[in-house]
């Protein structure tokens, strides 16, 4: 075990105000960037848990948020060609007017009904589902329970976050749109933080007069193929056989590039990017004063070894060495903390997405930070005098 190592353990007080500036720093960053990913995740969720393997969409399409990605609907027998293809079909949506019946008395008369406080009407959007046994519309985490209370005429899931924002809870009754449909299941882990969404079984949409089958144009067009582990050979065949007219993603490529679209709003990079500088700051400032503060302590062991015939290049390299070991338990105490917040966060239906890259990222960042902050301290060893242990 080299010095270095073996001073950071023996005395890990005089270095736990650096290993906690470094780790509210990740923590800052990791926090604020995985609240932005997780709404975006919370958007796509019902579409990158589905059981489909592909995704239709506009050529011009970048993401599922990147403008318009509905096809026409005379791709779906073209889709169909090819021999690996076992299902395709559309995403649909739509939205409305809801509002809440939750405390709705018929026994009081139309004028004390007037006295009431009238619900708030609000806007919703409407997701659906095809309730068929092993549907690619239907995400893999929804029970079959679920499922079967879908299947009735005129009812509806809501994610649990949306239970207060709507005012419904199970079993609840509202009016969509002019019509009432009944709250039959509660989902979890499909929280959208923009805009309350509720989910419905095609025909119930269908009921609700909002889809039309004779429309010319329908959303993406969801895919399932015999092996998912041909996914990528089997999309790259559908966009060679549709010769530019549509593309053609897997799964994996469209989580990729929704990941990616949350970051070119300009807002989104400013305020990561404040927190990320704001952090920077913090970790460096204090880091760089709890190192120096640090080896000015232990001056007189640094004074002994010098007497020793040990060579000030050395000495720089320990302490360079100690930044180093002070910035992997940095990263280590960011992410346990991340994963502390992750953990109340997801108990309270918000998703914080921490993909290997951004730990990765901000890991190294620390690292550097600690490294640098060791480089700025290396100017106290000039009082290691040796002369100075004979006072």
């Amino acid at each position: 075990m080299s010095l270095a190592l073996r001073t950071l353990l023996y005395e890990w007080r005089r270095y736990m105000a650096a290993v906690m500036a470094l780790a509210l720093s990740g923590l800052l960053v990791l926090a604020m960037t995985g609240v932005f990913i997780g709404i975006g995740k919370g958007f796509t969720a019902q579409i990158e848990r589905s059981r489909a393997d592909i995704m239709i969409m506009q050529p011009g399409a970048t993401s599922l948020m990147g403008g318009p990605s509905g096809v026409p609907r005379r791709f779906i027998p073209l889709i169909y060609r090819h021999t690996e293809v076992t299902e395709v079909r559309p995403l649909a949506g739509s939205g409305g007017s809801f509002q809440s019946i939750r405390n709705f008395d018929p026994t009081l008369s139309p004028a004390e009904r007037a006295r009431q406080r009238a619900p708030r009407q609000q806007f919703v959007q409407a997701r659906v589902i095809d309730t068929t046994p092993g549907a690619v519309t239907i995400p893999v985490d929804y029970s079959d329970d679920l499922i079967n209370a879908l299947r009735q005429p005129y009812t509806i899931a809501i994610d649990e976050t949306d239970i207060q924002r709507l005012d419904v809870n199970l079993g609840d009754r509202a009016i969509y749109n002019g019509q009432t449909v009944r709250v039959a299941a509660i989902t979890r882990g499909y929280p959208n933080m923009m805009q309350a969404t509720i989910i419905m079984s095609r025909d119930t949409m269908r009921m609700l007069g909002q889809t039309s089958d004779s429309s010319q144009r329908v959303g993406p067009l969801m895919v399932g193929i015999q092996n998912p582990e041909r996914a990528e050979i089997v999309a790259a065949q559908l966009n060679e056989m549709g010769g530019g007219q549509y593309r053609a993603w897997t799964r994996s490529e469209l989580a990729a590039a929704n990941a990616s679209a949350m970051f070119e709003e300009g807002i989104l990079v400013i305020i990561i990017g404040g927190c990320v500088v704001l952090g920077t700051i913090i970790g460096v400032a204090i880091t760089w004063q709890t190192l120096r503060g640090a080896i000015m302590a232990n001056i007189k062991e640094f004074a002994s070894l010098r007497a020793l015939g040990v060579g000030m290049g050395s000495l720089r390299n320990i302490v360079i060495e100690l930044s180093f070991w002070v910035g992997i338990v940095g990263v280590l105490a960011a992410i346990g903390l991340t994963w502390l917040v992750k953990l109340l966060a997801t108990m309270n239906g918000v998703i914080i997405a921490l993909p290997a890259s951004l730990l990765i990222f901000v890991g190294g960042g620390l690292v550097l930070i600690a490294m640098a902050s060791g480089f700025l301290s290396l100017g106290v060893l000039k009082k290691s005098q040796p002369a100075d242990l004979l006072r």
